[in-house]
């Protein structure tokens, strides 16, 4: 676990992954370029540049990124990116599907306006690799709903999307199958039909984001281990970036021991 700094009392974690050259990225989805375009010894300065996609490392999505005609990231109201809320753990394997159960017997209790933060335990293995890609576990369309109907605030998970993979165009959703091999991989290990098992198109960020005006941050990481299981107050804020469909976010827990500085949730 990194440091956590104290100020009056309170301890800040860090619940983002590293960003810049080389993050581990969604498979198919368009490299990052990192250019150094000025240096101390010749400029006095140091500056950089990038050119890339947003949808990678820590980041929220925002309605636009999966269904037309809706909100970019500036359609999401202030008050839902910073507030009281929980770190439950909700431990999962290869493929396995967070359920409304799992959500409803979480610990300490979900409630309505908090903020939620789902550790499956799958940051541990961030890399470019199809375990972490591939084999997520992840929520589907009945936790996104359940998530809906307890109206809290935004969600955040430990694991490659919103959606469970198996809910993508990894198999054959939208434009893929860009990873077609699952589907066998998938009918070997379950003896069941991938898409009859996950018929939907990435449910969960349409159910969240455009039913129930929840922002959704993949890839949370960082300090997680250490404030799963408690209470305490969150923050992550993306750019003002009108038509902006993704943006990667600093996602911040805050606890505060003496409870000094708690935030009423509306309970």
């Amino acid at each position: 676990m990194a440091n956590a700094n104290s100020t009056r009392g309170l301890k800040f974690y860090n619940l983002s992954a590293r960003w810049g050259h080389g993050i581990p990225q969604w498979p198919s989805a368009p490299g990052i370029n990192v250019l150094t375009l000025q240096f101390h010894a010749l400029d006095g300065v140091y500056v950089t540049e990038f050119e890339g996609i947003m949808h990678r490392g820590t980041h929220m999505d925002a309605p636009l990124h999966v269904t037309e005609n809706t909100p970019a990231m500036t359609g999401y109201p202030l008050w839902r990116f910073f507030g009281t809320g929980v770190a439950v753990s909700v431990p999962k394997g290869k493929w396995g599907v967070i359920t409304p159960d799992d959500l409803e017997k979480a610990t300490p209790k979900i409630c309505k306006n908090d903020i939620v933060m789902i550790n499956t335990g799958t940051h541990h293995k961030l890399a470019d690799s199809d375990e972490y890609y591939a084999y997520s576990p992840g929520l589907y369309k009945e936790a996104a709903e359940w998530l809906v109907e307890k109206q809290v605030k935004m969600v955040g998970v430990d694991v490659q999307a919103l959606d469970h993979p198996l809910g993508t165009k990894l198999i054959d959703h939208g434009p893929g199958p860009s990873h077609s091999y699952l589907l066998e991989e998938y009918r070997h290990e379950t003896g069941r039909d991938a898409m009859k098992d996950f018929p939907h198109w990435e449910p969960a960020h349409k159910i969240m984001m455009i039913n129930g005006g929840i922002p959704g941050i993949e890839n949370v990481n960082g300090d997680l281990d250490a404030i799963t299981g408690k209470r305490c107050t969150f923050m992550a804020f993306p750019w003002r970036w009108p038509q902006g469909e993704g943006c990667g976010v600093r996602v911040v827990a805050i606890l505060d021991p003496e409870q000094r500085f708690r935030i009423e949730t509306g309970k």
